[in-house]
């Protein structure tokens, strides 16, 4: 079981965007990374602690694909947007000003895709000093084995790879 101090951890939701969860994705669907995210940002919130959701943006197009805003109920769960151009959510998008002005210490991510725009974000924020903690059943990527390469090569390196029932707030 792994407990986190409500005023210095935020939860960190990667791309749940209505069109890349609908991607064939694995080892479990986008709805099912939805669904856990989302019973994590109600956890988080309960106890006032920060829900930050992350959406992509196509650089350099007038406009952006059907289904690039964010799930409804995860836009409804999040206190605060931040809207990347890149596959990290670090690069340009003010997250680290956002997060030390609440005095964040420690991310808690989930998101799709594991190894795209989760480990990417995540290595970003080790390279800002944040504490990680990646929960493995709140993620999924195009393939089980991209899943998995990150998930027990990379992420261990990172930080603390957990599962969402093992994450406690408060």
């Amino acid at each position: 079981m792994t407990t986190f101090d409500p005023r210095g951890t935020a939860l960190v939701l990667i791309d749940l965007m209505d069109r890349i969860v609908a991607n064939p994705l694995a080892p479990r669907t986008g709805s099912e990374v939805v669904e856990v995210s989302l019973e994590l940002a109600r956890r988080f919130r309960a106890v006032g602690a920060l829900v930050v959701a992350v959406r992509v943006e196509r650089p350099n197009v007038t406009e952006q694909p059907p289904g690039s805003g964010l799930v409804a109920e995860v836009a409804a769960a999040a206190d605060e947007v931040v809207v990347k151009r890149t596959i990290g959510a670090f690069q340009g998008t003010g997250l680290d000003e956002l997060l030390r002005a609440r005095g964040v210490e420690t991310l808690v991510f989930t998101g799709i895709a594991t190894n795209l725009g989760v480990e990417s974000s995540a290595r970003a924020a080790g390279d800002h000093g944040y504490r990680l903690v990646l929960v493995e059943d709140a993620m999924a990527a195009l393939t089980a084995e991209e899943h998995r390469a990150s998930v027990e090569l990379d992420f261990p390196r990172l930080g603390e790879v957990v599962a969402a029932a093992d994450v406690r707030v408060g």
